[in-house]
């Protein structure tokens, strides 16, 4: 360990988000890479599974059975949903001094009844979900920075939530005409072999998928209806296109008498003015989500609709940075105390 460095596990390194928090710490001038685990590929170096790393000095893949505990102090898991419910409990029974950033689903629903309708079994460690935090920094900063655990937002809500909590708050818009359009790269569905996901079943098209049924609709749900302080239910339809990375959401709103477009843009411009990784574009201006790959930024634009009491308002991330990854290092960041933005100050890769 290397003095004044806090020590970190990966649980789940050898995935696309696992790749990510690689990339992000590897360079982390506060933190040390202990532990990485990929069950199926234990005993393999991570620059066999991603050559990308190959130049890196990194620990061996391993089980998460043989990890050593004692010598970490966070660990990141990112893990299928649906199984690191057990596994985070069992590592607090063996070191509860361990911080956990989750990039699951298993600990983001506050409500266990409302889990077990969304993902078909009831929850498997309902004591620690009664303490974790959820992970939208921007909304969730002092809890998280208190939090033993994190639980991170998914891609898709953070892109919507973001824009969209803020306007409810303020009453700046009617919460039961909430419609997102939202389209998603490929590596928002894993790196795991499905047929559905070739380069010839997706390359030149694009399709919905999950309509009226998506699982991040429940986080929706959650978010929007603490806002209104009432149950809200959004409309909301999830595309994947051909594109490795990106997030796009395309957001109809009906606002309040007198609010229109400007009010729209005035509550988002004075709600994210001085975060550093939220940025409201000037009214009108349509963002791109080439504006924001690689980097941990949310783009968000408001345009106004023909109808002076609707209005468009466009989030773009990048499902593998602020839609995961770069989101759970900027909690870690919290939790442990370091400057928000420690590792995270990459500007977009374009072109």
């Amino acid at each position: 360990m290397t003095e004044g460095r806090a020590r970190i596990a990966i649980l789940g390194a050898s995935g696309y988000t696992g790749a990510e928090l690689v990339r992000l710490l590897a360079r982390h001038p506060r933190v040390e890479i202990v532990a990485l685990t990929a069950d199926r590929k234990a005993g393999q170096s991570m620059a066999d599974v991603f050559p990308q790393f190959a130049p890196l000095t990194l620990p061996k893949l391993i089980t998460i059975d043989e990890v050593d505990w004692t010598g970490v102090d966070l660990a990141f898991c990112a893990l299928p949903h649906g199984t690191t419910q057990q596994v985070i409990k069992r590592v607090f029974e063996s070191a509860p001094h361990i911080k956990m950033v989750d990039l699951s689903a298993d600990f983001r629903l506050r409500d266990p009844g409302v889990y077990e309708q969304w993902y078909g079994h009831p929850h498997q460690a309902l004591e620690l979900q009664q303490e974790a935090v959820y992970g939208v920094v921007e909304l969730y900063r002092s809890d998280i920075r208190k939090a033993r655990l994190v639980a991170n937002p998914g891609c898709y809500t953070t892109t919507a939530i973001l824009p969209v909590v803020p306007l409810i708050e303020a009453g700046a818009i009617e919460p039961d005409h909430i419609v997102i359009d939202a389209k998603s790269g490929v590596t928002g569905a894993g790196r795991s072999a499905k047929e559905s996901l070739l380069y010839a079943e997706v390359t030149d098209g694009m399709h919905a998928y999950g309509v009226g049924s998506h699982r991040h609709m429940a986080e929706l749900d959650q978010e929007y209806s603490k806002a209104a302080g009432r149950t809200v239910v959004p409309s909301f339809t999830p595309h994947l296109i051909p594109m490795t990375r990106g997030i796009y959401a395309t957001i109809y709103v009906k606002t309040g008498a007198g609010v229109g477009a400007e009010g729209v843009h005035r509550v988002l411009a004075d709600f994210y003015k001085g975060e550093p990784f939220v940025h409201v574009l000037p009214l009108g201006q349509v963002p791109q989500t080439r504006f924001v790959k690689g980097s941990n930024m949310a783009f968000i634009g408001v345009i106004k609709d023909r109808a002076p009491d609707r209005v468009i308002v466009i989030s773009t991330t990048d499902n593998l940075v602020k839609g995961a990854s770069g989101q759970a290092v900027q909690n870690m960041n919290l939790v442990l105390g370091f400057p928000e933005t420690t590792g995270l100050e990459q500007i977009a890769l374009f072109p």
